[in-house]
C-alpha cells in the first residue's frame, strides 16, 4: 500500500537536500515539487523539524534573508542569519552576499 506523502513533508524532503553552505529560494523549491513560492513558505514557517531540516537555506529570490520560524524581524531572523553565517554564507544587511554562487538548484 503506497503512502500518500503531506505536501509540507515533500517541501521539507527537498529543503534537506539543500548542501550546508548553499541556499535556495521559495521559487526554487516550488518548482521543484510543482508548486508555488507561497506555499512553500506557509509550510517552512511551521516546521517542526528545524534547523534539522534546513528552512533557514531557503532565501528569496532577491537573496533576501525572508522569514523565519513565523517572523520577519527580530530574535529568529538573527538566529537565522547565525545558521547560515556558521555553515559560511555571508550575509550583509538581510542579504546573502555571493548569492549567485552560493544558490543551489536542482536544475
Amino acid at each position: 500500500m503506497e503512502t500518500k506523502v503531506s505536501f509540507a513533508q515533500k517541501v521539507y524532503e527537498v529543503c534537506s537536500s539543500i548542501p550546508e553552505g548553499k541556499v535556495s529560494t521559495y521559487g526554487d523549491v516550488a518548482r521543484k515539487i510543482g508548486s508555488s513560492p507561497r506555499a512553500v513558505g506557509q509550510a517552512l514557517r511551521c516546521n517542526p523539524y528545524a534547523p534539522k531540516v534546513p528552512c533557514h537555506r531557503v532565501v528569496s529570490a532577491l537573496g533576501r534573508i525572508g522569514g523565519f520560524m513565523g517572523e520577519t524581524k527580530g530574535v529568529e531572523i538573527e538566529r537565522k542569519v547565525a545558521l547560515l553565517k556558521d555553515e559560511g554564507v555571508n550575509v550583509s544587511d538581510g542579504k546573502i552576499l555571493d548569492f549567485e554562487k552560493v544558490r543551489f538548484c536542482w536544475e
